[in-house]
């Protein structure tokens, strides 16, 4: 295979730049994973039902403006709102280690910082989906989505390991600078690409109870859209439920300190990365519809080994189960993702993205609670149990589905949008 043949759509100028934007975004995503639940605890002693709290507080800006956001990004250009979005998160990022040093740092503070940064990145998630179309052309879309997972991957692997022992040596609360530095580096690099899709065409006066309503009713009335959605309701209710005891079970429980859960959350991201170079292979040979259940009825189960887990080989286990849960989910999310956008008209493109998150996403701050509650009164271990169960149980809409049927195995993709 040729150098051009490998690079792809990394030869594009523009692609670049999306490329760079979000390898250096997505690694101060993932150290905000593990440094903001750290900082929680080192510096503010907070017990396993305020973890779900702040977890709950990540995720709620998706049931706050989830569906609003696709309709006002639907009508504006998408990339100012992906450089301003990062530039605020990372400002926000920015106000936790000011307060700690301060003195001032709270569990509230926490859940405010928690809650902004999830509302911002509502509204670059959804620009990020409509925007990409524009970039690599709707022809490649597979190409385009696993490349990028395959960066996220990479910084998946990066982010734990930059911030555990940061976090060890400076403090959680400091980690959240690299964090900021990353996201405002981003947005500065997103206003570099030089695409410029089409400003959206006026229409009727702007109503936006409308404009959210057909973007539910596309979704809704699309077969393959709803399974789609509703498995990953189901999914990262149950993920976030078992992700909010998880730090909890390895600190306590297998006595990981900092840079060991970093260890075991890199190994996540090795697994995330191995997939993101395996999807396109692995959906032409299997369909790109059939593989959505399959990767989910492969990996999930293997997340009941962490609650066996002890010290020694079978604590390597688990964290390989996480690992190949990892790699199962990048397999799937690149399938749907690109599936998600093939099929919706690029006037949608914001809503439907949005309609597909809020569904997506509904669970996920009643994960958070429900984790920290189950962890407080059953402990975290009972949690973990419950939460990859759950996690197995997802795959139940998209068997229900024609994800399942004889023409699951490649999904027609309109030549021209309407």
């Amino acid at each position: 295979m040729s150098k051009a043949s490998r690079l792809g759509l990394l030869r594009d100028p523009d692609f670049g730049r999306l490329f760079a934007a979000t390898a250096l975004g997505q690694l101060g995503d993932r150290i905000v994973f593990l440094a903001l639940p750290l900082a929680a605890l080192e510096a503010t002693h907070a017990d396993e039902f305020r973890l779900g709290l702040l977890a709950a507080a990540t995720t709620a800006g998706s049931l706050l403006v989830g569906l609003p956001a696709g309709a006002w990004v639907d009508r504006t250009r998408k990339r100012p709102v992906l450089a301003g979005a990062d530039l605020l998160r990372a400002l926000v990022l920015s106000t936790v280690p000011v307060a700690w040093w301060a003195g001032t740092l709270t569990i509230g503070w926490l859940y405010a910082v928690a809650l902004v940064h999830g509302v911002l990145t509502v509204f670059f998630d959804v620009a990020y989906a409509g925007f990409l179309p524009h970039v690599v052309g709707r022809g490649r879309l597979l190409e385009g989505n696993a490349k990028l997972s395959a960066v996220r991957s990479v910084t998946s692997i990066g982010g734990p390991t930059v911030a555990g022992p940061l976090a060890g040596l400076a403090g959680a609360p400091a980690a959240l600078w690299a964090s900021a530095a990353g996201m405002a580096v981003s947005g500065l690099l997103a206003l570099t690409v030089r695409t410029r899709e089409p400003r959206p065409e006026p229409g009727p006066a702007p109503r936006l109870g409308r404009e959210i309503g057909e973007g539910v009713r596309f979704v809704f009335g699309h077969p393959v859209l709803r399974a789609v959605v509703l498995g990953d309701a189901v999914f990262n209710l149950f993920l976030v439920l078992y992700q909010s005891m998880l730090l909890v079970f390895l600190t306590r429980e297998a006595g990981l300190t900092p840079s060991g859960i970093g260890l075991v959350l890199s190994g996540m991201g090795c697994g995330a990365l191995l997939g993101a170079l395996l999807a396109a292979r692995i959906s032409a040979r299997v369909g790109q519809g059939r593989v959505i259940w399959l990767a989910s009825l492969a990996t999930c189960p293997l997340t009941a080994l962490m609650p066996v887990a002890r010290p020694g080989w079978s604590l390597y286990a688990a964290a390989a189960g996480l690992a190949a849960l990892s790699l199962g989910g990048v397999v799937r999310v690149v399938a749907q993702s690109s599936l998600q956008q093939a099929l919706t008209p690029d006037r949608l493109l914001g809503r439907t993205s949005a309609t597909a998150r809020f569904v997506s996403w509904a669970g996920i701050p009643l994960g958070g609670v429900l984790g920290g509650v189950s962890g407080a009164v059953f402990g975290a271990t009972a949690t973990l149990w419950t939460g990859a169960v759950g996690m197995t149980l997802s795959a139940l809409p998209n068997l229900l589905s024609p994800l399942r049927g004889p023409g699951a195995g490649a999904v027609p993709v309109p030549r021209t949008p309407a």
